[in-house]
Order: C-alpha cells, then sequence, then structure tokens
C-alpha cells in the first residue's frame, strides 16, 4: 500500500486508529489521572480554606478549621437561618390571612342563602273558604296561559344562556398578551427551617463550645510562620517528638489541647489517662483523633482519582 493510501482522510468510517490517535493527542470521551500529593490537604491546614492554620480549632469527629473562617461559617448560617425563617412566617400570616378570607366569604355565602330561602317562603295564609274548583279554574287558566306565553320564549333564554356560557369560558382562558390575563406561577412553599447549624465536613450538630484550641509543638521554634510554611516537616509530637505528617495518625487533647501521635496514646497517655502537658484526667472523649487526607498511595477515604470529561466525536 502506498503513502497515499495509509493517510487517506477520505473515508466515511472513523477507524480505530485515527480515534486511537486522537486521543493520544487531544484525549476522547472521560479520562481519569491520578491525584498527586499536592493535591491533597495537609493535616494541619484547614478544612475551608484549605490553608495551614494560624489559631487552628478541631471540632469533636476530629476535623481541623481555622477560627476565622468557622466562625464566618457559623455566622453565616445563622443569618441564612434567621432569612428563611422570616421568609416562613410570612408565609404563614399569608395563608393565616387567606383562610380568614376564605371562612369570610364562607360565612357570608352561608348568610346569603339563608336569606334567599327565607324570602322564597309564602307567608300568605290559605283562605279556607275558597272552594278546590274554583281555586282549580284560575290557577289552570294561569298555569295554561303561563305555559302559552312562556312557550315562545324559550329559544332565546337558550341563546342568552349558551352566550353567557361561552363569554364566561373566554374570562376563564389565559390569555399571554394581556397583562391581567396572564397566567402566574405560584411561589414554591417555603419549608420550616432547622435552626440547627451542622458540621461541613461530618453534617453534624455544630456548636461553638465543641470547638476545641488546638496547640502544635513546631519543630524549630526559632523559624517564623513563612519559612515554616515552605516546609514539609513542620510540626512534631509534643511527648515523643516525632514528625507529624498526613502518613502519621494523630491526636488531639481537649485539656491542654497538644496534638500527640496516636502511637504514643496506645503506649503511654492510656495507661495513667493523664494529659502530659497540662497533668489534667483524661476521659475517652477527652482524646480526638485528627482526620488528616492521606498521601498520595493512601486516600484514607478519599476519592483520590479525578475524572475530566472531553469532547467526543460522533460517527
Amino acid at each position: 500500500m502506498t503513502r497515499h493510501g495509509k493517510n487517506c482522510t477520505a473515508g466515511a468510517v472513523y477507524t480505530y486508529h485515527e480515534k486511537k490517535k486522537d486521543t493520544a493527542v487531544s484525549g476522547y470521551g472521560t479520562q481519569r489521572i491520578r491525584l498527586g500529593k499536592d493535591a491533597i490537604k495537609d493535616f494541619d491546614c484547614c478544612s475551608l480554606s484549605l490553608q495551614p492554620c494560624k489559631d487552628p480549632v478541631v471540632t469533636p469527629d476530629g476535623f481541623l478549621f481555622e477560627r476565622e473562617a468557622i466562625l464566618e461559617y457559623i455566622l453565616h448560617q445563622k443569618n441564612e437561618i434567621a432569612k428563611k425563617t422570616r421568609a416562613y412566617e410570612k408565609q404563614l400570616k399569608v395563608e393565616g390571612e387567606e383562610l380568614k378570607t376564605l371562612s369570610r366569604a364562607a360565612k357570608e355565602s352561608r348568610v346569603q342563602n339563608f336569606l334567599q330561602k327565607e324570602g322564597s317562603i309564602v307567608t300568605k295564609p290559605l283562605n279556607p273558604f275558597k272552594t278546590d274548583s274554583s281555586s282549580s279554574g284560575p290557577s289552570c287558566s294561569s298555569n295554561c296561559s303561563a305555559g302559552y306565553s312562556s312557550a315562545p320564549s324559550t329559544p332565546s333564554s337558550s341563546g342568552s344562556s349558551a352566550l353567557s356560557a361561552s363569554e364566561q369560558k373566554d374570562k376563564q382562558l389565559p390569555s399571554f398578551w394581556i397583562p391581567s390575563l396572564t397566567p402566574e406561577a405560584k411561589p414554591s412553599a417555603v419549608k420550616k427551617p432547622v435552626k440547627t447549624v451542622f458540621c461541613p465536613m461530618s453534617g453534624r450538630p455544630l456548636r461553638l463550645k465543641d470547638l476545641t484550641p488546638v496547640r502544635f509543638t513546631r519543630l524549630d521554634p526559632s523559624l517564623s510562620r513563612v519559612s515554616l510554611i515552605t516546609r514539609q516537616d513542620r510540626y512534631v509530637c509534643a511527648v515523643t517528638r516525632d514528625v507529624l505528617g498526613n502518613s502519621v495518625p494523630c491526636a488531639v487533647l481537649r485539656p491542654s489541647g497538644a496534638v500527640v501521635t496516636l502511637e504514643c496514646v496506645e503506649k503511654l497517655i492510656r495507661k495513667d489517662m493523664l494529659d502530659p502537658v497540662s497533668g489534667a484526667k483524661l476521659r475517652d472523649s477527652d482524646i480526638i483523633v485528627l482526620q488528616r487526607g492521606g498521601t498520595g498511595f493512601a486516600g484514607s477515604g478519599v476519592e483520590l482519582k479525578a475524572k475530566e470529561s472531553r469532547p467526543v466525536m460522533q460517527v
């Protein structure tokens, strides 16, 4: 086969060779890549801002936050709850007014029906001295005359009723070019808001008094904050002086806020259940396991594959 035959692009079929070549050049369909270490949050970074914490606090579930960021989040959530509460109360007020209007209209309709029925009752007493034959004569003639006179008026009455029905139908139909007849969408109903602020990471209720201050022990206390951020090994265990990182399970002691390794907790602290920094008595709830992002090999429950959709050529 000649070179021209190999590079022929006049075919109507999108071949496997062309698809593979396009995939190598620009991507075909969905591509998956493995996230590296740079794409994972460090253990000492805020879960909201993803930056190293200046004044860190930890929740009872072990999620680390910057104090300013989590306070701003709680304030924003409370403002949203207050806004939704005002909208819900306004909706309840409107519904109450509508119910009052409907009850008032129903009461007026009952009164009108009662008055109409009362007006149709005959209150004239019957004449006991009047015979049935004499009473039947005029009534028969009146009935006949009434029937004779009412017979020609039947078509006109039916025509007027049909005309009124068509007019009512025209009034009920919506119109998209007349502003007064344009149909409008009803506002969606507002549900009763929950007045509890939930943690953005765990989804559990979050309160200010549940936040525990965290105090990391620096590897080199003489380093400034800028030089400390640029280093990979920044903090150590407060007891064993082991370097902390995403690959080292850590825990926070609630009384002192010190960060120690879980190995130190299991081998040293749980024997006496005393805080080695402050000397306070510890309970099981005072040992908060710090959540970490993982490494490039272990995700620690985090999805480590990123998906990117690319345009696909249709044949």
